[in-house]
């Protein structure tokens, strides 16, 4: 077996090698799903800028992406389609021109969204879009008054207590419902005919759903403390338009966008025009081109990215090829760590709203990120540089500004978030907005917590009852579910938190006959496929409950499989037979390669990282020859 994991590993490193980029990174596409690409072809009509070569790229992607019920989905196994792409998708191919709603195509995908109930089915942030582009009526109740964002950080509950995404996306929100912005063109289909009983009537819908009685409650607040504090004379209405426009163009990208996230974009643009801005001023065409400049290709296809992955893929990548014994002075791990020394961050964030006494030091997610700092990408960073920090001066100026960052990132609960410091307030979660859980909080995760303890334990010389330490193990163990298992935030989904808490834990000294370990253990074995192999479904993040695949994928098999090897001083039958289903699956083409691992918003955003077939086979398998057959 150990020739066959050699010839493996090498084989992985050969294709990693071929497919680095000149600038020493990787940029393996961060594809999700149709949305985005939907979004551009309806921002390029809004704005008439018509780039019809990369129009008609994305309807060819958008179409070939159909299944046969006319729906689009975001996960294989999602059962009917999803309703919110399908209606995106419907919408962008009406609008591109170059499909009407004669076309086979399109026919179905109206069947569909009808038999779920209408367009008025479609997530809230998809109902915003269809609202500033003059099909859905903006409702005459918005969850948060702009004057929000003026309440001093003093207060119960301020603009700064949502999480750094969440307020990249919100504020634009504010200004275009303050402004109830609309924008249509010549172009513009009728979308009428996907209404169903209540009509374009979106005062009678629920727009924001969860409307409750705490969300009202929660509007009343706010309201009240902003009498309280500012009043409401029309100069303070002025003012918040005003602070809020420069929060936003404050944020802007050196590649022009907002956060460099898609999303954040597409709504800075449209609230840029419903302040005044036209369409051709310089900072939305900069804007656009940004987001042009996140087109990548896909089986032929042109997929627009929600934001790129390169220091994500390159730090991770790159860490895998060492722990394959490729050589800290390879060229290509040289020119690796290269790439990473260049985007370590030296402008102060947002972070610094609730850390103001730690100096930059972080790395964000995306090549064009430079003030996002986030704890996965800062310490997947540091493990990529480690061999270097000994014998040069510039690498270990970078690892202690960044030892230094993760170290000032504990939340005061023990665990750690993925942006930013103690912003986890329960009250944000009663405001009606879809997904706010997601969008609007950054608590402590048992992935960033386990993968950050996981760094302390195998990459520095911290003690291991350090209180940092203690605390986040105790976050873990507090925190672990009734099954053993723990949920990962960012993946898909228990076993990608388990992988991270146990492997965490384990390096820090945790004991592997340590209840929770063996439970873990226990849990993992359990659910360990006839194959060899483990497979998780994205209806484990719907429903807040482990639900298997039927299938093995790689990626979750690999990090399943990377957990036992930690956990054992011996080779197990569970752990051989995971080895044997990498290896014997290593080549196969299926549409599990394709299956999302990763997650931004449960039920409406999911992930796939085209690296992930490489980097975790390649660190399971490295792990399991260096500790088992040397």
């Amino acid at each position: 077996m150990k020739s066959k994991i050699t010839d493996e590993i090498n084989r992985i490193t050969e294709v990693l090698k071929n497919n680095q980029s000149s600038d020493g990174s990787w940029d393996y596409p961060f594809e999700t799903g149709v949305s985005t690409d939907a979004y551009m072809i309806i921002l390029l009509r809004t704005l008439e800028i018509n780039d019809e070569k990369l129009i008609q790229a994305l309807v060819e992607r958008i179409l070939s992406r159909q299944e046969k019920n006319g729906s689009w989905k975001l996960f294989y196994d999602e059962k009917d389609g999803n309703v919110t792409a399908t209606i995106e998708a419907y919408y962008a191919l009406l609008y591109s021109g170059y499909r009407n709603k004669g076309d086979k195509e399109l026919a179905a995908a109206r069947r569909r969204i009808l038999a779920w109930g209408g367009i008025e089915k479609s997530h809230m942030l998809a109902k915003i879009m269809l609202a500033l582009t003059g099909q859905y009526k903006w409702p005459t109740f918005f969850p948060i008054p702009i004057e929000f964002i003026l309440l001093p950080l003093s207060f119960p509950i301020n603009f700064f207590n949502f999480s750094v995404y969440g307020r990249a996306n919100i504020a634009p929100m504010l200004i275009l419902a303050d402004q109830k912005f609309t924008m249509k063109t010549k172009r513009s289909p009728d979308l009428s005919d996907l209404f169903l009983a209540r009509g374009n009537d979106a005062e009678n819908d629920e727009f924001f759903l969860n409307r409750s009685g705490e969300s009202h409650s929660f509007y009343s607040f706010i309201q009240q403390g902003i009498k309280n504090i500012i009043g409401f004379p029309a100069y303070i209405h002025s003012m918040a338009i005003q602070q809020t426009k420069k929060y936003i163009l404050d944020r802007i990208e050196p590649d022009g966008t907002f956060y460099n996230y898609f999303s954040s974009t597409f709504l800075m643009i449209f609230s840029l025009l419903a302040l005044g801005f036209p369409k051709n001023d310089p900072i939305i065409t900069k804007a656009v081109d940004g987001l042009k400049g996140m087109a990548c290709q896909i089986d032929g296809h042109t997929h627009m990215q929600y934001t790129t992955a390169n220091v994500w893929n390159t730090s991770l990548i790159n860490y895998a090829l060492q722990r394959a014994d490729i050589s800290w002075d390879d060229p290509m791990v040289q020119q690796a760590n290269d790439y990473l020394l260049s985007r370590q961050h030296y402008r102060y964030g947002d972070w610094a709203i609730h850390n103001p006494t730690e100096n930059p030091g972080g790395w964000g997610f995306s090549d064009r990120n430079t003030m996002n700092p986030d704890i996965d990408d800062t310490t997947a960073s540091l493990r990529s540089i480690t061999n270097l920090i000994q014998n040069e001066t510039v690498y270990r100026q970078a690892w202690d500004r960044g030892i230094d960052w993760i170290f000032s990132m504990q939340n005061y609960d023990g665990g750690w978030a993925s942006f930013e410091k103690n912003v986890d307030k329960k009250i944000v979660k009663f405001i009606p907005i879809e997904g706010a859980e997601y969008l609007l909080t950054d608590p402590s995760t048992a992935d960033l917590t386990g993968r950050t303890l996981e760094f302390y334990g195998n990459f520095t010389n911290l003690f291991k009852k350090h209180t940092a330490i203690k605390n986040g193990v105790n976050w873990l163990k507090n925190n672990q579910e009734k099954n053993g298992s723990w949920y990962g935030r960012w993946g898909i989904c228990y076993i990608y938190g388990t992988w991270a808490a146990l492997t965490g834990m384990i390096s820090t000294g945790v004991d592997t006959e340590d209840s929770s370990v063996q439970k873990s253990l226990k849990w993992l074995r359990n659910i360990q496929n006839p194959d060899g192999g483990w497979g998780e479904s994205c209806y484990s993040d719907i429903n807040q409950t482990y639900t298997p695949l039927g299938v093995s994928t790689l990626t979750h098999t690999a990090w399943a499989l990377d957990s036992l090897i930690a956990a054992s001083d011996k080779v197990t039958p569970e752990i051989l037979s995971g080895v044997k289903f990498l290896l014997d699956t290593s080549d196969k083409k299926d549409w599990t390669l394709s299956y999302p691992v990763g997650q931004g918003m449960a039920g409406g955003f999911y992930i796939h990282y085209h690296s992930y077939r490489y980097i975790y086979p390649l660190l399971a398998l490295s792990h399991y020859r260096n500790k088992f057959l040397e």
